[in-house]
């Protein structure tokens, strides 16, 4: 038995986006993993290199003093929405834009979380929606959380988008201007948002 890990090949990344990006559950995808390295052994071997590692791929540190951030919870159309706040530390004076930071479909994350605290660094507001607080919120298991998106109504989460451009505009240190960036089912609400929001 070989101590080596396969090669991942574009047949092992095509596989692993399908899981990330389609409606594959976790068996079905570690089965079909299993058939192109050779074995479940050698599937499993493999996971940790194909999974996330929040913890390996973060660059601003939670705790870090340049900036302030933390989750919060704010009124949207229909109730209740869940967000994270980074914002550049200490008081100024002057006035800054914003960033909306839009998740994948796994929901706000340690990674989404991480960007938005680049964002912050940058010298933005930023926010990170959690667009699944009208199901409870993001679930710690990212496939209960991709499993979450199809139940959705989009018509309700542009309007929680809008919501969180205006939460952001209302900031005391806010200068009215609000971009916003997605990834994956979030650069789709990017496009919503910028039809929807001029």
């Amino acid at each position: 038995m070989s101590d080596k890990l396969p090669v991942v090949n574009q047949p092992i990344i095509d596989l692993y986006d399908e899981y990330t990006h389609a409606p594959l559950d976790r068996r079905d995808f570690v089965k079909r993993l299993a058939a192109l390295v050779g074995s479940s052994a050698a599937a499993y071997a493999l996971l940790p290199v194909l999974e996330n590692n929040y913890a390996h791929a973060a660059l601003t540190a939670e705790g870090d003093a340049r900036i302030s951030a933390r989750l919060l919870e704010f009124d949207g159309p229909s109730g209740t929405l869940k967000g994270y706040l980074a914002q550049p530390a200490g008081k100024s004076r002057k006035k800054i834009g914003s960033v909306l930071v839009i998740h994948e479909n796994r929901g706000l994350n340690p990674h989404i979380q991480d960007v938005t605290r680049r964002a912050a660094l940058a010298g933005y507001n930023a926010l990170a929606l959690d667009f699944l607080s009208p199901l409870g919120g993001t679930p710690a298991n990212e496939d209960e959380a991709r499993a979450l998106f199809p139940k959705l109504d989009a018509a309700q989460s542009v309007a929680n988008g809008r919501a969180a451009l205006a939460y952001l505009k209302a900031l005391p240190n806010s200068n009215g201007k609000v971009g916003a960036v997605g990834f994956c089912w979030g650069g789709g609400m990017v496009n919503q948002l910028a039809v929807n929001e001029p």
